[in-house]
């Protein structure tokens, strides 16, 4: 799905916690999982202005699981180990975002590269 707007932020939310409810998370891990989204989802508004946010069950796995990917040709972030410090922001806000994204869901990957943007890999498990 298409993220270019803060209708686009809810909307990929509200993706992420019909599939998770679809799926039989409960009610305070649908609320994660979509808490997740919506962090990376505003990340793209607010850094690349646009980007993608794929959302979908985990193939291939004995476990049922949903796979949230998010990407952008963005800027990039030129120091993904200092961002994902808590409290590091660049735009002044609480730095919290991607260092929340990672404790709210079981796997988390960042690749990022400047000038050519980022991609957010994260997976939650159905416990």
């Amino acid at each position: 799905m298409a993220i270019n707007s803060d209708q686009d932020i809810v909307a990929a939310r509200q993706s992420g916690r019909a599939l998770a409810a679809e799926l039989g998370f409960s009610a305070t891990d649908s609320t994660l999982i979509a808490t997740a989204i919506s962090e990376l989802a505003r990340n793209i508004v607010s850094y690349a202005r646009k980007g993608e946010i794929t959302v979908k069950t985990i193939p291939g796995s004995s476990r049922q699981g949903i796979l949230v990917i998010a990407s952008d040709d963005g800027p990039g972030i030129p120091d993904v180990l200092q961002a994902m410090r808590d409290g590091f922001s660049t735009s002044g806000s609480l730095g919290l975002g991607l260092p929340g994204v990672r404790r709210l869901m079981d796997e988390f990957q960042i690749a990022s590269q400047p000038g050519r943007g980022t991609t957010v890999t994260v997976k939650k498990w159905k416990q």
